[in-house]
């Protein structure tokens, strides 16, 4: 594979020109480039750049409003949710994110939920920063059917991502963001595109056959979920928290609805921050770095996200696939 070394602020501008020279205005290709660009910093390629055109898709379709204005709207005191105007996630996000951090200092648990977005980015960036105003962040979101649930061979859930962030004085956030299916679907389609395998029963072909390749898993066959029944379990939850609470769509109804331009799908996304300083008291963080000693003690243990925070310290270019970087080019 060809790469291309990109500064930050270049692989920022990149994606910004590519949005903005498609309908959308500063405020909306801000937010998602900004996003793009954190993914790209932290190793997380699946949901950096690799995106763009299926973004910029989603806009020459009209499906994605460019141009979005979410509003928040206070369901109780402390449940607040997000009417995305039919917008890109992130920039939903970004409206409410603030509101949810303020009711969460004052009432000790905030809830939002986020609906009519467009969700096509990973989950860490919503609950990392929760964790870095010192609260516990879970996020949740459904999408388009490419999941078995377990015993099936045909899908009905989505790779359905959580996320989990615990806050760390004076230090980073531990932060989990993981698929409920045994690999998120970008991979697996970053994977395709770059001629590598992936493990054997990751998914399925379309003969209903475990594969561990991946162009016969992302065209025509089906992922599975992890740990079988349990994985399963935890994304059936994940579709009633971020579809059935939420009041937006299912990931079968999704597929119903979206017109398959390539981009994300339209639906809700559940967030939920609590604060530890209120519900455990003063001595939170010294009682839980205890248990981080205790399992970084552990040969062979790294707590989740230590990778992505030590990418974050290379201030220097990241080797972009020169294919992807000229069909974004050629978008803008």
């Amino acid at each position: 594979m060809n790469t291309t070394p990109l500064e930050l602020e270049n692989i920022y501008d990149l994606a910004y020109k590519a949005l903005s020279n498609n309908g959308c205005d500063h405020f909306n290709a801000d937010s998602v480039a900004t996003t793009v660009s954190h993914a790209e910093r932290d190793g997380s390629v699946s949901h950096g750049l690799f995106r763009i055109p299926g973004y910029v898709a989603s806009l020459k379709s009209k499906k994605v409003n460019g141009e979005s204005r979410p509003t928040n709207t206070f369901l109780t005191q402390n449940a607040i949710r997000v009417e995305g105007n039919y917008g890109f996630a992130p920039v939903g996000i970004k409206v409410g994110l603030p509101e949810l951090i303020n009711t969460t200092n004052k009432h000790g648990v905030g809830v939002l939920t986020i609906t009519n977005t467009h969700h096509f980015a990973a989950l860490w960036h919503e609950t990392e920063a929760l964790a870095e105003n010192n609260l516990i962040g879970i996020a949740c979101t459904a999408y388009k059917p490419s999941v078995a649930p377990a015993g099936a061979k045909k899908p009905l859930f989505g790779t359905n991502p959580i996320s989990f962030a615990w806050p760390r004085k004076n230090n980073t956030p531990v932060v989990y963001d993981m698929a409920t299916s045994t690999m998120a679907m970008g991979e697996v389609q970053v994977a395709a595109r770059d001629g590598h395998k992936v493990p054997y029963g990751t998914g399925l072909n379309k003969d209903g056959e475990k594969t561990d390749d991946p162009s016969q898993i992302a065209n025509g066959g089906v992922l599975l979920t992890f740990g079988d029944y349990k994985g399963s379990a935890i994304a059936m939850m994940i579709e009633l928290l971020a579809a059935g609470l939420v009041g937006d769509l299912f990931s079968f109804e999704a597929k119903e609805e979206d017109n398959n331009d390539g981009g994300p799908a339209r639906g809700g996304e559940f967030i939920m921050a609590l604060s530890p300083e209120l519900i455990a008291g003063k001595n939170w963080n010294e009682h839980a770095e205890k248990f981080f000693d205790q399992m970084t003690s552990l040969e062979g243990v790294r707590l989740p996200g230590q990778r992505r925070h030590t990418n974050r310290l290379d201030k220097g270019p990241r080797k972009i696939n020169s294919e992807l970087v000229e069909k974004i080019k050629s978008l803008i």
